[in-house]
């Protein structure tokens, strides 16, 4: 997704939710290039007044988020599978990790649906952040684990 920064005009309070759903892939990229703090632009949505709020800031960095599902998914995916990794990856310059379907037991982290984490790598160009992105995916270790290989392929060459 490009990403639209004037999702956030007073004129369009009402995109933000379709725009900004931050367990959302799409949303993550966006998020991943917000540099202003977004409670301010939240709030003046949720009062329907972005007057006092300063237009949001943008890092000119691009942001790509990859998903890595678990084993059978979408059908019927594989829960309690130990997530080994996670750390390395976001030890990666520019990536950082969300949870999406994990979940802790005891002290292990495993997994408890369908889109296990969501890997997002930035860069200064579209093509730094798919490698950053997939680097840092390649720390990790599941069982049964997948992913998409294409993410921002076409867009990036």
């Amino acid at each position: 997704m490009a990403g639209n920064p004037t999702a956030f005009s007073p004129l369009s309070p009402l995109a933000v939710p379709l725009l900004l759903k931050p367990r959302d892939p799409a949303g993550q990229v966006v998020l991943a290039r917000l540099e202003s703090p977004l409670l301010p632009l939240l709030h003046g949505v949720a009062v329907g007044d972005l007057s006092a709020v300063p237009p949001p800031s943008w890092s000119s960095d691009a942001a790509v988020t990859v998903v890595l599902a678990a084993e059978n998914y979408p059908a019927s995916p594989a829960k309690g599978d130990p997530i080994e990794g996670v750390a390395e990856a976001a030890a990666v310059p520019g990536a950082y990790v969300l949870h999406a379907g994990t979940k802790l037991d005891g002290d292990t982290l495993v997994t408890a649906g369908g889109r296990v984490l969501d890997v997002v790598g930035t860069g200064e160009t579209l093509a730094a952040a798919r490698r950053t992105a997939y680097e840092a995916l390649g720390h990790i270790r599941l069982r049964g684990g997948h992913h998409r290989s294409d993410i921002a392929a076409a867009a990036s060459a």
